[in-house]
């Protein structure tokens, strides 16, 4: 199972935020690629990295973060926050992004965003289901929905999605552990996705779980920063 570290990005420096409430927010470090080539000298491969000044302004803001981490590390990144024009689009892949995480766009622009699954691919192109009471959450999680997690994977699922980063929102940040029922549910009912869990991993028995479950990969990213998993007690992942 892929371990990839999240890196949430506010004013361009590395912060964790908890159940999403920008209020809580907390900075790890003011240089968010030191973070990342401290993560890549540990033999990580993979980087989730969130634009939460993006997903707050409704378009990309910390593009040139991506472009550092990029150019100044071999980090494969998907990238979120704030993506809702072609344009926002364009500079996520310009700026050296592997795949895009879609969130709020999937639930407020679904043209916009099967045009984009159409031409990129289901694998280039990541479906960001974050949910809390099993209610899909947009706008950086400002706003709850009506819309029921389970469906709307599986309905993505049939246009072509591959990849589903899955985040309970109440889990967020909590050192509690992950929603292992939720993604059992998930899985149950969507056969063919990689399902990326995020959110609450918080020990290697939570990682192990996950892969029992069957889930591709898991975020970790309170947990590292807290020295409650070590990042050489990852290896056998990597």
């Amino acid at each position: 199972m892929r371990i990839i570290p999240a890196i949430d990005i506010i004013d361009g420096k590395c912060v964790r935020l908890t159940k999403g409430d920008y209020n809580t927010k907390k900075v790890y470090n003011e240089n968010p690629l030191e973070v990342a080539k401290e993560f890549e000298g540990a033999g990580i491969k993979y980087l989730h990295l969130v634009d939460l000044d993006g997903a707050k302004a409704q378009h990309v803001v910390n593009y040139k973060v991506l472009e550092q981490i990029t150019s100044k590390t071999r980090l494969k990144i998907d990238f979120g926050g704030g993506l809702k024009t072609n344009e926002d689009l364009h500079i996520a892949f310009n700026s050296g992004a592997k795949q895009i995480t879609g969130g709020s766009i999937a639930v407020k622009n679904p043209e916009m965003f099967e045009g984009w699954i159409n031409k990129y691919g289901g694998v280039k192109i990541i479906l960001g289901a974050d949910c809390n009471n099993e209610k899909i959450a947009v706008s950086g999680w400002q706003e709850e929905s009506n819309i029921e997690v389970i469906p709307f994977i599986k309905g993505y699922e049939e246009k072509g999605i591959k990849y589903v980063i899955c985040t309970d929102i109440a889990k967020d940040g909590m050192l509690e552990g992950p929603s292992f029922d939720l993604y059992k549910r998930i899985l149950n009912k969507s056969k063919d996705i990689r399902l990326i869990a995020s959110g609450g991993v918080t020990s290697i028995d939570d990682i192990n779980r996950l892969e029992d479950l069957g889930c591709e990969a898991a975020i970790i990213g309170k947990a590292l920063y807290e020295g409650h998993i070590k990042l050489k007690d990852l290896e056998a992942h990597f």
